[in-house]
């Protein structure tokens, strides 16, 4: 018996002595926000319980936006606070850039349960607005396709609409707010509640269209051709009915 004990002994003892495999260690954006996509899901395409949001895709500007209101406090959570409290503007900038440079598919939809008239009224909201009540369509500042308009404004569909609803509650409420002047929470604080559940269910209800991306609000020139009149430049977009507030990106080579 003390034989075996002792064979066992030096066993897990040899064991205990054997180098571990060291951790392959590689200096990429993908490894270093492995704390994000822990909640973000995998590449940032969104966590499964519908109140972590999609980063992949989003215009930089807006997520580096949104990085420094949770640094800042006017976005509220703890956990995403104390993350960000160390880190520079230039390294919340670099974070940005990579979930933005990131196009992966969007999962279906999940259609909400609600009638049909609901859907309609939350279609015309965000595709029309009601002038009445001086509220802009949703597609005036987030793009026709509703999938964002570079450099700051994000995509509205393939968001789930818990995730929606919580974000302008917040809105209407103070908990998150935005560099001046805050479009979204006048907004939002304009949407009877009543509103804000039909806008939420048709958004997370529609399907991102195929090859979705945001867009830029710059018309490209004309092309040019020998011995003709140069074409009549494209008209230029109209601006969105509301002035929004953005903090600029970090000069670039400023360090981290």
């Amino acid at each position: 018996m003390r034989g075996k004990l002792l064979l066992l002994l030096s066993l897990l003892c040899g064991a205990a002595a054997a180098p571990a495999a060291p951790i392959a260690f590689q200096d990429t954006m993908g490894q270093r926000t492995l704390a994000c996509t822990s909640c973000h899901g995998r590449e940032g395409r969104a966590g499964p319980d519908g109140y972590y949001p999609r980063l992949a895709g989003k215009p930089a500007g807006y997520l580096y936006n949104q990085l420094l209101n949770f640094r800042d406090g006017r976005r509220h959570y703890g956990l995403m606070a104390g993350l960000l409290a160390p880190l520079s503007d230039a390294y919340l900038y670099d974070i940005a850039l990579h979930f933005a440079s990131l196009d992966v598919p969007y999962p279906p939809p999940q259609r909400a349960n609600v009638p049909p008239e609901v859907l309609a009224r939350g279609e015309r909201l965000a595709t029309q607005g009601d002038a009445e009540r001086r509220l802009p369509a949703c597609a005036s500042c987030h793009g026709k396709a509703l999938a964002g308009v570079l450099p700051n404004t994000p995509g509205l569909l393939g968001l789930p609409r818990d995730y929606l609803n919580a974000q302008l509650g917040a809105w209407r409420t103070g908990q998150r707010r935005a560099v001046a002047p805050d479009c979204m929470a006048e907004i939002a604080r304009r949407l009877s509640p009543e509103d804000l559940s039909a806008v939420t269910a048709w958004l997370s209800s529609e399907a991102v269209p195929a090859n979705a991306h945001p867009v830029s609000l710059e018309a490209p020139a004309p092309a040019r051709r020998k011995g003709r009149k140069a074409a009549a430049p494209a008209p230029a977009p109209e601006p969105p009915p509301m002035r929004c507030g953005a903090a600029l990106p970090p000069v670039a080579g400023s360090t981290r």
